[in-house]
């Protein structure tokens, strides 16, 4: 089937009504782009990144009258301008396909892989969890994710009683029960990703409860692993306390390296000592033990 992309770029304040626009307009979908490459880092809870001069891209079916689908956005959203828009033909391929070849195994530490469901483990004596690209942010590729995995296969975790706090897609949880925590739990704000992790939890066969923080209850565990940002990792400090058993450990990512101090600092006061410092890229790893 082909395709085409009709694409303009508008200023932040715009970008989710262009984009409403474009759904009404029956787009196959909508994709929002960098248009001056700025980056962005710590978005607020909630919300949707949008940088502030973002491209805005709608795909459709090739044979679309693409006049009405510009008047109809125009209608829409009154401040664009017709000559905005560019139209661009799409080669027609297998677009799922090419979408599944982007992804390959990635291995982290020594042993520890993530593996599309559509590919044969490379090492299959590792431990090896079965994870697709999904609704829910955590599949590896982001630095502060391959931190934690990093992080998980380099410690012992046989016996340990473990929480993964903002889980995602379950990816850190479903991890350190691989490798031989005793019992692991999950849970996360967004609905979206309880789904996402005990769909991820079924295809590994493994039994991990998930719930929403709001429905979270646990008694004090020997490890806690957090992969949020840094805005909310020092408000959850008393929390984290609450959740660690003396002498527990406590994993913290999602910050900036440059965030790192701050949160040393604050988690001191909390009675945590978080003594070891990892980088990837710009981002941070902070990892310490409740007094």
């Amino acid at each position: 089937m082909a395709w085409i992309q009709i694409n303009t770029v508008v200023k932040e304040a715009i970008a989710e009504q262009l984009s409403d626009a474009f759904m009404e307009a029956n787009a196959a979908s909508v994709t929002f782009e960098d248009a001056k490459d700025q980056p962005i880092f710590e978005p607020e809870l909630g919300t949707t990144p949008i940088w502030s001069n973002t491209k805005v891209i709608g795909l459709f079916d090739a044979e679309v009258d693409t006049k009405a689908i510009i008047d109809l956005l125009i209608s829409l959203v009154p401040e664009l301008e017709t000559k905005q828009f560019k139209i661009e033909q799409l080669e027609d391929k297998d677009w799922v396909r090419a979408w599944m070849d982007q992804f390959e195994p990635m291995k982290f530490g020594n042993h520890l892989w993530i593996v599309p469901s559509w590919i044969d483990p490379p090492q299959p004596e590792d431990v090896n969890l079965m994870l697709d690209p999904g609704m829910a942010f955590g599949t590896g590729t982001h630095p502060t994710t391959s931190l934690c995995l990093t992080w998980l296969d380099q410690h012992k975790l046989t016996g340990l009683d473990v929480i993964d706090y903002g889980c995602g897609s379950g990816i850190l949880a479903l991890a350190a029960q691989k490798l031989g925590a005793s019992s692991v739990q999950g849970t996360d704000i967004d609905p979206q990703a309880i789904v996402a992790s005990e769909q991820n939890a079924v295809r590994n066969h493994e039994n991990i409860e998930f719930k929403l923080v709001k429905d979270f209850e646990s008694k004090p565990v020997n490890l806690l692993i957090a992969n949020i940002l840094a805005g909310p990792l020092k408000e959850l400090a008393p929390e984290f306390d609450r959740l660690l058993k003396p002498g527990g450990t406590l994993v913290l990512s999602g910050l900036l390296a440059n965030q790192a101090k701050g949160l040393i600092e604050h988690y001191k006061q909390q009675g945590i000592e978080l003594t070891q410092f990892e980088t990837l890229d710009e981002w941070g790893l902070l990892a310490g033990t409740k007094q």
